[in-house]
């Protein structure tokens, strides 16, 4: 059952349309963990991988860094890579970059073609945004700019705004990520999310962190999100599950919908 717009890569929707789609993280701070957790997560299947680089305690090093999104693009095995740097401001790791050398660095892995995808933060400069967006462009790769924010749950409006703003700024594909004080955010941000999905052309992603946000990331699908965060190995935000929970109930879900 089709809710939303889903996510192509190079002309061809993701794991054959598959909706929504299950992206783990891999959040190991040197290249063995990382190799360990590349070994545990592809055997349960996931649609994409995202390497949060931030974690990465090698980040100020571009070649360890190219060489390392080399690595897991070959083990991966046709499994598509979302690279992703995630700032402090929005529940990221400390790293020792520079703005202007994080942009580099995607510049750096966007030319060499080591990834599929790209999540770059709209609150970034817009000269920022522009580089990684031309970058990205430029080698067929698709840009998801996203707002995080782990404090709580804004207004509708600005949620619905933040989506609207992601296309405007050139993304591919826009991402809005919250943190509910109680169930009524819940019912905002996947209200927010039907919105947009209904007046965006590009795909969406959207959830809610920690215990009450659980529940998108089981059926935020419902109302327009393109794909779910999983846990194949480790966790990478609140909230997130199990990917062998997460294909559990997404089945429960997709067969009783789909009923006669």
């Amino acid at each position: 059952m089709q809710m939303g717009t889903p996510i192509e890569l190079h002309g061809k929707p993701v794991s054959n349309g598959k909706f929504p789609l299950v992206c783990t993280p891999l959040v190991g701070r040197t290249r063995e963990e990382i190799r360990s957790e590349v070994q545990l997560i592809l055997v349960k299947g996931p649609d994409i991988l995202e390497w949060r680089v931030d974690f990465f305690e090698g980040i100020a090093d571009t070649a360890e860094v190219l060489s390392v999104a080399q690595s897991i693009k070959q083990a991966a095995a046709g499994i598509p890579l979302l690279f992703t740097r995630r700032s402090m401001a929005e529940g990221g790791e400390r790293i020792a970059l520079s703005e202007a050398a994080v942009v580099a660095l995607y510049q750096a892995v966007c030319e060499r073609g080591l990834v599929d995808l790209v999540d770059f933060e709209m609150n970034n400069d817009p000269a920022h945004i522009a580089r990684v967006r031309a970058a990205a462009k430029a080698s067929d790769i698709k840009l998801i700019l996203s707002f995080h924010d782990f404090s709580l749950t804004p207004a509708l409006e600005n949620l619905k705004q933040r989506f609207v703003q992601a296309e405007q700024l050139g993304a591919d594909i826009a991402k809005v990520a919250v943190t509910p004080r109680d169930l009524e955010d819940v019912l905002t941000l996947l209200s927010a999310t039907l919105s947009a999905s209904r007046q965006l052309k590009i795909p969406l992603i959207s959830m809610s962190m920690g215990p009450y946000g659980s529940l998108t990331r089981l059926f935020g699908w419902v109302y327009g999100s393109a794909l779910t965060f999983a846990v194949g190995a480790s966790r990478s935000a609140p909230g997130q599950m199990p990917i062998e929970d997460i294909n559990t109930v997404l089945g429960i879900l997709q067969q009783s919908m789909t009923a006669k």
